[in-house]
């Protein structure tokens, strides 16, 4: 693996290792993920203990699904050993270092057929709070997702705005979510973005993606007879924030273990579950 993907990440805002995990390896992926929704289905509805957190959504056209998992690295092995990998620092040490946190571990499902599939165009930096923890987020944070199937514009790949991230961190309506919200382009010529520059992050299973915090990307929805699986790991330059979990400390893979830290959710130690949500 050489490095081009730094200069194309710096330039381009984002940049794709292909075949990064092997077949067998995506396979593990793939019956985790399996073993993650199976569970989610029987839960029944929207849970919560301490960071692990199943969305689950009723959807109009399939029914109650697994919209999202955060933090299940927790309950299992292969997802908690992926999220460590050390071929994935050697990705990142050039952009941020070797000293890492994690502040996003989340699965995304994209059901054949699915009403609730969308994301409309936005920065992840929208999601980075409270703004405090986080300091130097442009020049700290890299988001990142292993293919667990093929990625096409037929069901739903992410969608992505080259360069956006140089337009720094965009006023986006905060009472606009983009969860379940139809890409538009007039979003990209509110923000001063080249709708006519966007590309279809086209994915074979086991390739590796790494995007800015501030670029502007999206996905819409799966009209394919297939899954749309994606494993999101969050990853930040440990000195520039207050809150995740060690993934790499000084270069050596840091397994969870003992009390979760505090990420993102601010119940964690006054009301940690288990517990149904709304």
């Amino acid at each position: 693996m050489s490095n081009d993907h730094v200069s194309r990440f710096h330039s381009q805002g984002y940049a794709v290792i292909p075949g990064l995990f092997d077949a067998d390896e995506v396979a593990g992926l793939a019956d985790a993920f399996d073993r993650i929704y199976a569970r989610g289905i029987e839960l029944g509805r929207s849970w919560r203990d301490r960071n692990v957190f199943f969305r689950i959504a009723d959807d109009s056209a399939l029914g109650p699904i697994v919209r999202y998992a955060q933090w299940v690295a927790w309950i299992d092995e292969t997802l908690e050993r992926t999220r460590r990998d050390p071929r994935i620092l050697k990705v990142l040490e050039p952009i941020i270092g070797r000293d890492l946190k994690q502040i996003i571990n989340q699965l995304h499902w994209k059901p054949p057929g699915a009403a609730m599939a969308d994301f409309g165009f936005h920065q992840d930096s929208r999601s980075r709070q409270p703004r405090t923890a986080y300091r130097d987020l442009a020049s700290s944070y890299v988001q990142t997702g292993i293919a667990v199937d093929p990625h096409t514009a037929e069901n739903g790949a992410m969608v992505i705005c080259p360069g956006s991230h140089r337009l720094g961190e965009l006023p986006f309506d905060p009472e606009r979510h983009s969860m379940d919200v139809a890409l538009d382009i007039s979003d990209l010529r509110k923000f001063g973005a080249d709708p006519d520059n966007i590309v279809t992050l086209e994915l074979a299973p086991g390739d590796f993606a790494l995007w800015h915090v501030h670029t502007l990307h999206g996905s819409g929805p799966n009209r394919a007879a297939i899954d749309r699986r994606l494993y999101i790991n969050g990853y930040v330059a440990a000195a520039n924030c207050d809150r995740g979990e060690w993934a790499f400390r000084k270069g050596a893979p840091c397994p969870l273990q003992g009390d979760p830290a505090l990420v993102h959710y601010e119940g964690l130690h006054s009301n940690p579950g288990p517990m149904y949500v709304d």
